[in-house]
C-alpha cells in the first residue's frame, strides 16, 4: 500500500516537473539560429529541446539498425549471433523436449516410440551420450540386439560413457550365453567401477562358473572393502573359493598346497564339511592326527556328517572295533541325541557284533525318522540277533520306499548333488549347498534305484546259508556318496 502511493506520487512529481519546465521553456525569450545551406533557421527554447530529443532518437534509432545489419550479415556467414542464438535456444528446447518424450516412451516400454524421439533429440541437442543410452535400451526392448550392441559401442568411445556401455555389452553377452567375452567385460567393468555391486555380483558369479577361484577371491575381497558384504558372510564364501581352490589342487596332485588351502578354509569356516574332511585328511597324511581329530570335533559339534565320520575312521585304520567305539564316543559326546550319532554308533556295534548295544544306540530312530539307512542298520540288527527272514525283508521293504535321508540340496532349486559342489550347476547359485533332506518326492525317486540291489539280494538269501557277518551287512556305510552325481531339480 505504501509502495503505490510512493508511486503515485513520483509519478505526479514527474509530470509536474516535466509541465513546469515546458511552460518554462515556452515563455523564455532567446533561442538558438541555425543556417542550413544558407537558410536561417531561428528555433525557440522549446522548440530546441525538442529539436536536440528528437536528434538523439534518431541517432539511437540509427545505431540500432546499423547492429541490425551487421548481426544479419554475421548471421549469414555462420557466426554466433543474437539471431542464432534464439533459433539455437528454440531447437534446443525441442530436443529436450524429444529426449523427455523419449524417457516417458522408454519407461511406457515403447520401445520404437522411444528410439524415434531419441533420434529427433539427437538431431536437434547434437549430444550422443545423452541420446545413445536411450536407444541402446530402446533397440533391446525392441528385440534389435544388433542396433543396441552398435549403439553400447558408441558409448565406449566417450570417458564418460564407457562404463555404460561395457556394462550394457557385458549384459548383452550374458543373455546370449557368451560367458567366456561377458566374463572379460565384466573385469573391464569392474576396474572402471570396482565400487559397483551388481558389476561385483556379475564377475564373483562368472568366475565360480568358470571356476576361477583365485579371481573369485579378489571380488570378495573386494566386496568387503567397499561395504557391500557383511564381514561373517565374507568369511564363509572366502572359506568356500578357498576350498575350491584346495580341490582343485587335489586334483593337480599338489598335495602340499592342497592342505595349506583346506587348512586355511577350515580356518575360516570350521563349520564347512568339506573344508573340515579335506584338511583332516591333510593333517593324517603328515602324520599328525591330533590336529585331525581336533578338527573334526570341532565340525562334528556344528553338524554331524558321515564324511566327518569316515575321516575320523582314517585317524586310526587299523584299530579293533571296541577300541574305535570306544574312541567315537568322545567325538559323539556332545551330540548324543543327533540322528547321525545314533546310527553311527549303531553301525559300530553291529561291526563289533553287539546286536543288543547296537539296537540300544538306534534307539526308535527307525520309527519316528525311518529313513533309509535307518531301516537298513535295523534289518542288520535283527539279523544279527538271529530273527527270522521275515523281519529282515519287513525291514529291507520298507527302506525301499523311505526317504534316503539328508543330503546335499540346493536352497535355491532344490537340485540334489552326491557330493558337495561350490556352485550348483542347474541354477549357478554359488554356496548354496545344505546338508538337509530333500523334498520326500525326490528322495522317493532316488532311493528306489539305490536299494533296489540290497532288496534283490535279501530276497535271493536262504535260512539255511550262513549268515554273513554284520560288518558286512553295513559294509555299504551311508557315508558313501549316492551312485548319480547329477543334480536332479525338484
Amino acid at each position: 500500500m505504501l509502495w503505490s502511493l510512493i508511486k503515485i506520487i513520483a509519478f505526479i512529481a514527474i509530470v509536474a516537473g516535466l509541465t513546469y519546465g515546458s511552460i518554462y521553456l515556452l515563455e523564455s525569450d532567446g533561442g538558438v539560429m541555425v543556417t542550413v545551406a544558407g537558410v536561417e533557421y531561428s528555433l525557440g527554447p522549446f522548440q530546441t529541446a525538442l529539436a536536440l530529443i528528437a536528434l538523439v532518437t534518431a541517432v539511437w534509432l540509427g545505431i540500432l539498425l546499423f547492429g541490425f545489419l551487421v548481426a544479419v550479415l554475421k548471421f549469414l556467414n555462420g557466426d554466433e549471433t543474437a539471431i542464432s542464438r534464439y533459433f539455437d535456444r528454440n531447437r534446443e528446447k525441442r530436443g529436450y523436449q524429444a529426449l523427455s518424450d523419449s524417457v516417458m516412451a522408454l519407461a511406457s516400454g515403447e520401445g520404437r516410440a522411444a528410439m524415434e524421439k531419441a533420434r529427433i533429440a539427437e538431431k536437434k541437442l547434437g549430444k550422443p551420450e545423452l541420446t545413445n543410452l536411450i536407444v541402446a535400451q530402446a533397440a533391446e526392448m525392441s528385440g534389435d540386439s544388433k542396433k543396441a550392441e552398435e549403439t553400447y559401442k558408441k558409448l565406449l568411445k566417450d570417458e564418460s560413457t564407457r562404463f555404460v556401455g561395457v556394462r550394457g555389452l557385458m549384459k548383452q553377452k550374458l543373455v546370449a550365453g557368451q560367458t567366456d567375452v561377458a566374463l572379460k567385460l565384466a573385469e573391464k567393468a569392474f576396474a572402471l567401477k570396482p565400487r559397483h555391486e551388481e558389476v561385483q555380483d556379475t564377475l564373483l558369479r562368472l568366475q565360480t562358473e568358470s571356476k576361477d577361484w583365485k579371481g573369485a577371491r579378489g571380488t570378495l575381497n573386494a566386496k568387503l572393502r567397499h561395504g557391500t558384504l557383511p564381514r561373517d558372510v565374507h568369511r564363509r564364501r572366502d572359506a568356500v573359493l578357498a576350498l575350491s581352490e584346495a580341490k582343485d589342487v587335489i586334483a593337480e596332485g599338489a598335495t602340499v598346497e592342497m592342505r595349506e588351502q583346506a587348512i586355511e578354509a577350515n580356518r575360516l569356516s570350521p563349520d564347512l564339511i568339506p573344508a573340515a574332511v579335506i584338511a583332516a585328511k591333510g593333517y593324517i597324511e603328515k602324520g599328525k592326527p591330533r590336529n585331525a581329530t581336533r578338527l573334526i570335533k570341532k565340525a562334528w559339534d556344528a553338524q554331524p556328517h558321515p564324511d566327518l565320520a569316515a575321516a575320523f575312521a582314517e585317524i586310526a585304520p587299523e584299530e579293533t572295533p571296541e577300541a574305535r567305539i570306544k574312541r567315537f564316543k568322545a567325538l559323539v559326546k556332545n551330540t548324543p541325541e543327533h540322528s547321525e550319532t545314533k546310527m553311527l554308533m549303531a553301525e559300530l556295534y553291529i561291526a563289533a557284533e553287539d546286536f543288543p548295544e547296537a539296537r540300544r544306540a538306534l534307539g526308535g530312530l527307525h520309527e519316528s525318522d525311518p529313513t533309509q539307512r535307518a531301516l537298513t542298520i535295523m534289518a542288520a540288527i535283527e539279523r544279527g540277533e538271529g530273527a527270522n527272514d521275515a523281519v529282515v525283508k519287513g525291514f529291507l521293504a520298507k527302506a525301499l520306499s523311505a526317504p534316503r535321508g539328508p543330503q546335499w540340496v540346493c536352497s535355491n532349486c532344490n537340485a540334489i548333488y552326491a557330493e558337495w559342489t561350490p556352485v550348483c550347476d542347474n541354477c549357478g547359485g554359488f554356496d548354496t549347498l545344505v546338508w538337509t533332506t530333500p523334498p520326500e518326492s525326490e528322495a522317493l525317486n532316488v532311493t528306489s534305484a539305490a536299494m533296489l540291489p540290497l532288496i534283490i539280494g535279501a530276497l535271493e538269501d536262504h535260512s539255511e546259508e550262513e549268515m554273513p557277518e554284520a560288518a558286512d551287512v553295513v559294509e555299504g556305510d551311508a557315508s558313501e556318496a549316492p551312485e548319480s552325481a547329477e543334480a536332479k531339480p525338484v
